[in-house]
């Protein structure tokens, strides 16, 4: 196993980003990710898991409200609901509040997993996810990853 220092952290009472060090897990991913709710904003989270991503080679895609660039992939519009084959993951950066016009699209992309980061956490996807048998956790993806239990 690889671990790399690198310098980030998000400050949940101010929405600013820090400079702190933490040691990061760097081995490869091999399962697809979609970030839904992905931002070309290096302000926003889902901006941070994208790179993370990139950083070590995972194959990800990003789909959001507004178009734009993160970590050299091009954000697809959620409104146009594009599909992938093959999804493993779906890491959501959709407040609850505006994810239920999304559920069946969420849903048909039939992902193995789906982590609701803070603030995203839906008991009502949640309960429709696991009735599909998807897997879904209540955790902080960028957490997940530094720490390697991806």
């Amino acid at each position: 196993n690889r671990w790399n220092k690198v310098c980030v952290s998000h400050s949940s009472t101010t929405g600013t980003l820090a400079n702190d060090s933490l040691l990061v897990h760097t081995n490869k991913i091999n399962m697809k990710t979609v970030i839904l709710g992905a931002s070309d904003n290096p302000a926003r989270i889902s901006f941070l898991t994208a790179n993370r991503l990139k950083d070590r080679n995972a194959e990800f895609e990003l789909v959001g409200l507004r178009k734009g660039v993160v970590a050299g992939k091009e954000i697809l519009s959620i409104q146009d609901k594009p599909h992938f084959d093959e999804v493993h993951t779906i890491t959501m950066y959709i407040g609850s509040q505006n994810q239920p016009p999304w559920y069946d699209y969420i849903l048909s992309l039939k992902p193995k997993r789906i982590i609701f980061n803070p603030g995203t956490e839906n008991d009502e996807l949640r309960t429709m996810a696991k009735e599909l048998g998807i897997d879904t956790e209540f955790a902080c993806t960028l957490t997940l990853l530094s720490v390697g239990l991806y």
